[in-house]
């Protein structure tokens, strides 16, 4: 496996993570260098930013995975969408740069993101951080690492002293029912802030609605082979490729802390308005 990634999977996915491995490196060493020029920003619909930097990749992206697969479905945050996908067997789910005021701000929470997804769901992934040089591999059932060593969502069940980042008007009315938690600093690539629950680095991740399958199919396959849970505030497992691609809000952390979570979410359906 890339980068000497020591995953439990074989045959046909452990070979295509492998491949996926080499190609999200080279999306991502492309985008790094092009973030050291004037890149030319421009905005989208919602109010969205996008870079060339953005098109460069989704076009590298596509014809590197059409190599990889010819017939499978395309769904990128940076193509337009293809009702042709609704039909396929499997989809690459793409993000280009998840994070791109971030990457605009030359900070260093932006991520390449793809996922391959069959009958909803993601069954292989790979999240690229260029700037931190962080390779995050998932294949379904065979669980997770990063960079080549496993990884595991934190224990336990409690809120208090849970480190936890979200969007920060949800932190704060989640505050005012939950025990004291460590508020961590928004991470501005939702991919990556959910890998921070895959790699331990936070107890639980908060999203709000409106998150897309792009920002979120390879990061749901970290969580879930880490040992962790990614779902609705109401507990739903998510599904992608479908009509919509729009998702509601969101939590993610290691099974038994998710449950507390999603509990109290449920309890107080006003902290999610």
């Amino acid at each position: 496996m890339h980068s000497d990634c020591k995953m439990r999977g074989n045959g046909n996915l452990f070979h295509l993570a492998n491949a996926l491995a080499s190609v999200v490196s080279e999306a991502g060493a492309f985008a790094r260098a092009a973030s050291a020029n004037p890149i030319k920003t421009w905005v989208k619909e919602c109010n969205s930013p996008v870079s060339e930097v953005d098109i460069a990749v989704n076009q590298l992206l596509r014809g590197r995975l059409a190599a990889l697969i010819p017939d499978a479905g395309w769904l990128s945050e940076e193509s337009e969408d293809d009702p042709a996908r609704l039909g396929a067997r499997r989809v690459w789910i793409v993000d280009p740069i998840d994070g791109t005021r971030a990457f605009i701000a030359r900070r260093p929470d932006w991520t390449i993101s793809v996922a391959l997804v069959e009958a909803g769901r993601p069954v292989v992934a790979a999240l690229y951080a260029p700037v931190s040089e962080e390779l995050f591999l998932a294949v379904a059932g065979a669980g997770a690492t990063r960079n080549g060593t496993p990884i595991k969502a934190t224990p336990g069940a409690a809120i208090e002293g849970a480190r936890i980042a979200g969007p920060k008007g949800f932190l704060d009315r989640l505050a005012t029912v939950a025990p004291a938690f460590a508020v961590l600093p928004k991470i501005q690539s939702l991919a990556l802030r959910l890998a921070r629950v895959a790699d331990g680095t936070l107890d639980a991740a908060l999203a709000s609605r409106t998150s897309r399958d792009w920002d979120l199919a390879a990061a749901d396959l970290l969580v879930h082979e880490a040992g962790g849970a990614l779902t609705t505030a109401g507990g739903m497992r998510l599904a992608y490729n479908g009509i919509t691609t729009v998702h509601d809000d969101l939590v993610a952390a290691g099974l038994m802390r998710h449950e507390t979570l999603a509990v109290l979410l449920r309890n107080h359906h006003g902290l999610l308005r």
